[in-house]
């Protein structure tokens, strides 16, 4: 630009080797006659352009814009080539985790930080015989190539969209309209295929270099289960301000890491009504990680699997709280999604008095084990008798569970293949176990259609058919 050619011609101006060189190019133009003003030019990469572009963005168009914190910070983490040091480069490549991190290396990792190249088209818009002025120049495209080889144009290639339109703001108002095409030529199908080559190769390569990093050398698990599930919500329950407390229970033959978390609870939730019912939505992430390790092969009967206990309470503003239910929850056996639905009850007292407890000082009664909603972790006996231990039928909570296995037995090459099934029963009896489960609801499901029947039919034909029996 104009502009350029007259800061460039004095050496003082010059700051970097970029500069200087543009003061040489400048003073063979003189020497060779001259330049000739154009209407359009191009900024390229590492110009002061280019650098106070990047840096001076501004969201809005007002001239008392103050840009925020968040801008100020942001506005230092450049997307640009960066100048790293051959040390810092090495071990980054020996080392795929930064224990103790730099300021530098927390400032240049904060964003995806791609080394990008940017160019500005631009246009001198200023009126005939006044060109070179800098308020005249208008950026009429960005193109942007970074590492990776993409290539951003901005804007978009013009097509059938019609032309941009400048305004000019001045005594004449004048409006400019351009066009942006792309007239690069067709690859041909021999390069093509040669450049799909050469990628396959830099990717393989690639890889075979990951591997060497990471090394083969791992204790593959026989299986592991990998649950992911949301405590959606609770409904149905006698007071407000409701929350979960959940914990796993292992049975034999089952672990997770050292780490793992087996138990939570979630936020306190007030309900809102929905339909006929008071709904309290938590949406709590919790995530496990178990792994299954087969005994004995000559041992019979199917695995246990892992099963959620939960129980739950309600807290008022005078932080009484109150059990408003217990249940318990059997991990699925199959990976995918599943929303579940778990009926809770409590244990109740007979007589006002327990109810009048409840009401005004909170408090009821608990189960000291809560693995009695099931089978207690403590009973060893062949018979549980429950008989006189008065309940009482409450809410409902609604699990939304994601659940990932992985074994070895799962790999589907020939040679497995025919072993696969016997593999799984070992391993812990995933198909026993899920068709056992099909069975099991195909009883249900055939029984409550033998209800649905039997209530259709009329009540004096049910009648006679019983005295007949």
């Amino acid at each position: 630009s104009q502009f350029e050619v007259d800061l460039y011609q004095n050496e003082s101006a010059c700051q970097t080797p970029l500069d200087r060189q543009y003061h040489e190019e400048i003073l063979k133009l003189e020497k060779a006659g001259g330049r000739k003003n154009c209407r359009i030019f191009t900024y390229t990469d590492h110009d002061r352009f280019t650098n106070l572009e990047e840096h001076c963005q501004k969201v809005t168009d007002s001239d008392h814009e103050v840009p925020s914190y968040l801008a100020e910070r942001m506005a230092n983490v450049r997307r640009r080539r960066q100048d790293r040091r051959p040390i810092e480069a090495s071990s980054l490549k020996s080392k795929i985790i930064t224990w103790e991190p730099s300021e530098e290396f927390i400032k240049n990792n904060h964003v995806i930080n791609t080394p990008v190249q940017t160019m500005y088209i631009m246009g001198d818009l200023g009126p005939y015989g006044k060109l070179g002025h800098r308020e005249y120049e208008h950026v009429l495209c960005t193109i942007k190539v970074d590492g990776n080889g993409v290539i951003t144009v901005k804007p978009d290639f013009t097509g059938t969209k019609g032309a941009y339109r400048i305004e000019l703001d001045g005594e004449k108002q004048e409006v400019w309209k351009y066009t942006i095409e792309n007239v690069s030529v067709q690859v041909q199908p021999e390069e093509e295929e040669r450049e799909r080559r050469v990628f396959r190769d830099l990717y393989g390569r690639h890889k075979e270099y990951l591997s060497g990093l990471v090394g083969s050398e791992f204790e593959m698990k026989a299986a592991e289960a990998h649950s992911l599930f949301f405590s959606v919500s609770a409904q149905g329950y006698e007071y407000d301000n409701l929350y979960v407390h959940f914990f796993l229970e292992l049975p034999n033959q089952w672990s997770s890491p050292a780490f793992q978390q087996l138990s939570g609870v979630t936020q306190t939730c007030a309900t809102k009504t929905v339909g006929w019912d008071d709904v309290a939505y938590f949406c709590y992430p919790f995530t496990l990680e178990m792994i299954f390790t087969p005994g004995d092969e000559s041992e019979d009967g199917l695995p246990q699997w892992p099963v959620l206990y939960f129980e739950v309470l309600s807290l008022d503003f005078w932080q009484r709280y109150r059990v408003e239910g217990y249940g318990s929850l059997v991990l699925p056996a199959s990976p995918g999604l599943h929303m579940l639905t778990i009926p809770t009850w409590r244990p109740v007292k007979l007589g006002t008095v327990a109810e009048l407890r409840r009401f005004f000082i909170g408090g009821s009664p608990e189960l000291e084990d809560l693995t009695y909603v099931r089978i207690p972790s403590t009973f060893k006996g062949e018979r549980l008798s429950r008989f006189g231990f008065r309940t009482e039928t409450t809410g409902s909570v609604t699990f939304r569970l994601y659940c990932l296995q992985q074994s070895r037995a799962f790999l589907e090459t020939s040679a497995l293949r025919k072993h696969r099934q016997s593999v799984l029963d070992r391993l812990g009896g995933f198909s026993q176990q899920s068709s056992v489960y099909d069975v099991l609801e195909a009883f249900q499901r055939a029984r409550r259609r033998m209800q649905e029947a039997r209530e259709s039919l009329p009540q004096d034909l049910i009648s006679t058919s019983a005295s007949t029996v």
